[in-house]
This record gives structure tokens, C-alpha cells and sequence, in this order.
């Protein structure tokens, strides 16, 4: 009878990588039940009270979605990504990028969805009520895991849109991605391969051990 010898450094390399990725997994499936829990919050928020609008990021998941207003002095600047209208239909959503004050870092405001990606808004500022939300988020997966993302920003829905525009569909828990499930999934998946893989490799090039 004999028996494979495994090599110790790379068989050190290979399942400290595969400890990694299992410890990813579990870290995903725990995210996935924080997530829960705050989109469940989320879904109540729209009808309580309203309050003022979050300064800073993060936004905490208490005022994900509650009522808010924000006094846009002027709009230095304007985003377009792709969104849904109240009514249902898809086009583009432009978000403004507000000054609110001589310092501070501003506001982000839905205001609108249209046709077309390259109008030029005559909407100039004023006063917004709407629902508080988060910016687009376009943050890389190895970024939010290394912890070099930076927080999202808030944004506010805006109830209303201006003329030429349709209003932007009201947020909604549905609209907030949660695949931890999936991403942990995948990383438990990554280390079996990584580990069939290995052992495959080592049993073709390491000639087994002599009889016992």
C-alpha cells in the first residue's frame, strides 16, 4: 500500500489561500443576515416621520428611505445613470450635485428621468422633498472587501421632477442588491476548485511514497 507525499511549503500556500476563501464565505453569509435585517428596517421607514437629510456618509439604515428635504443653493455639476420612472418605465436618471452652503460636502439629488443621456437641465436649484437614499453604487467587490471603499453618499429621491422630466420611481428594499448569498457561494465554490485543483496537480508531478 502507498500513499501520496505532499510537498509542505506549497501545501502550507495553497490551504492557508483556501482558509482565506472559506473565512470570505462565511463573511458573506454574515453580511447576508445584516443586510436582511436592514432592509427589513428600510421597508417600514417610508412612512414615519419625516427628518432632516444626512450629512455625511454612510447613512445609517434608521433613515434609509425616510422622508427628507434639501435646499439645492445651485447645481454644480449633474450625473446620469440609468433608471427607472415612477410610472414604470426606464430611461435615464439625472442626479444633481448641489451646493447647500459655502462649505460642506453638498447634496446628491434624484431629480428626474428622460429619454435621453445628454440634456442639459435647466433646473437650477431650490427646495427638494423627497425620500432619502444612497448614491449609485459602482464600488468594486475588492474594494468593499479590503475595506478601501469609501462609504456611499446620501442622495435624496426627489418626489417631484421638473419640467421635461418624469419623477424618479420612489426607493424601494427591492432596489437595494443583496447577493452576500451568492458572493459566499462562489467563494466556498473557489476553494473546493482551488483544493481539487491542487491535489490533481501534486498527484501527477509527486511520485508516491514507498510501501509502508
Amino acid at each position: 500500500m502507498s500513499r501520496m507525499r505532499l510537498p509542505l511549503i506549497p501545501s502550507l500556500i495553497v490551504a492557508a489561500a483556501i482558509a482565506v476563501m472559506i473565512g470570505l464565505g462565511i463573511w458573506q453569509l454574515q453580511r447576508r443576515g445584516e443586510k436582511d435585517a436592514m432592509l427589513a428596517l428600510a421597508a417600514s421607514n417610508p412612512a414615519r416621520p419625516s427628518i432632516s437629510y444626512p450629512a455625511i456618509a454612510p447613512v445609517p439604515p434608521d433613515l434609509l428611505f425616510r422622508r427628507s428635504s434639501v435646499q439645492c443653493l445651485r447645481v454644480t455639476g449633474w450625473r446620469t445613470e440609468a433608471g427607472r420612472a415612477a410610472d414604470g418605465s426606464t430611461g435615464y436618471r439625472y442626479i444633481a450635485e448641489c451646493a447647500t452652503g459655502a462649505e460642506g460636502p453638498g447634496a446628491l439629488i434624484a431629480l428626474g428621468v428622460a429619454q435621453k443621456p445628454d440634456l442639459k437641465p435647466a433646473w437650477n436649484g431650490g427646495h427638494v422633498r423627497g425620500w432619502i437614499s444612497e448614491e449609485p453604487d459602482h464600488r468594486s467587490l475588492l474594494s468593499r472587501i479590503g475595506g478601501k471603499a469609501l462609504p456611499l453618499r446620501p442622495m435624496l429621491i426627489a418626489g417631484q421632477a421638473p419640467s421635461g422630466f418624469k419623477p424618479v420611481a420612489p426607493p424601494s428594499p427591492q432596489d437595494v442588491p443583496n447577493n452576500h448569498l451568492a458572493y459566499a457561494v462562489q467563494w466556498f465554490f473557489f476553494a473546493a476548485v482551488a483544493a481539487i485543483i491542487y491535489l490533481l496537480a501534486v498527484r501527477r508531478r509527486v511520485p508516491p511514497a514507498g510501501p509502508l
